[in-house]
């Protein structure tokens, strides 16, 4: 079984539920956070000291308080970690079940198990630690359900990266030059002119704008 856990969670209900399913897995070697800041400095304080965690279970969404994060969600912790720490199993722990999010974490290799914080989601979640410690992976039912949809839409990285930028009003050059920093390819001014069209097309959209509208909408970015 695990022996050092990392939970990032912001709910204290959430974390005292947490806390009492360790205990009965005989997992003692807990630590918490509220912050993704934090919990990150957590995680690499022990990576520093060659006693990194083994198991992160992290929510995605932290409200927001008086203080300034540099890590505002559990998803950019969770890319961060793993890019440290590569062994680091994770358990996605959170209320958001839509499915194009969902298929993106899985997507990026970053997740071992996701679990939906529902009426049964702490029995789910002791099943998605025993199935990780047995080297397996796992979804919780209602997102195995979410993501059995014959009519998901699926989009891949460049595809949102594009549309996101747009919908903070990024230019097309600048859109390119921010692709290749994140090392995103394609990322040529021509490929992102043909996808963009083909999006619009795809999704009925007569602009750009329009093509973002949309897009947030359907709660593809």
């Amino acid at each position: 079984m695990f022996k050092k856990v990392l939970v990032a969670e912001d709910m204290d209900s959430i974390n005292q539920a947490v806390v009492i399913l360790l205990n009965d897995l005989e997992i003692v070697d807990v630590s918490h956070s509220q912050y993704c800041d934090q919990a990150w400095l957590m995680a690499k304080k022990e990576i520093l000291n060659n006693n990194p965690y083994d198991l992160l279970i992290c929510d995605l969404s932290f409200k927001q308080d008086y203080r300034e994060e540099k890590i505002s969600t559990g998803e950019e912790l969770i890319s961060k970690l793993k890019s440290e720490s590569p062994n680091l199993k994770v358990i996605v722990n959170s209320i958001e079940d839509h499915p194009q999010i969902v298929q993106n974490l899985w997507d990026s290799g970053n997740i071992d198990a996701y679990v939906c914080k529902d009426r049964h989601g702490i029995k789910y979640l002791k099943q998605a630690i025993i199935a990780l410690n047995k080297g397996l992976t796992y979804n919780s039912p209602s997102i195995e359900k979410a993501l059995s949809q014959k009519n998901l839409i699926s989009l891949n990285n460049f595809e949102i990266s594009i549309v996101k930028f747009l919908s903070i009003g990024y230019t097309q050059e600048r859109i390119e030059k921010e692709l290749k920093k994140k090392s995103i390819k394609p990322n040529s001014k021509s490929a992102i002119e043909k996808r963009l069209k083909q999006l619009r097309e795809e999704f009925g959209a007569d602009n750009n704008p329009h093509l973002v509208g949309l897009m947030k909408d359907l709660r593809l970015i």
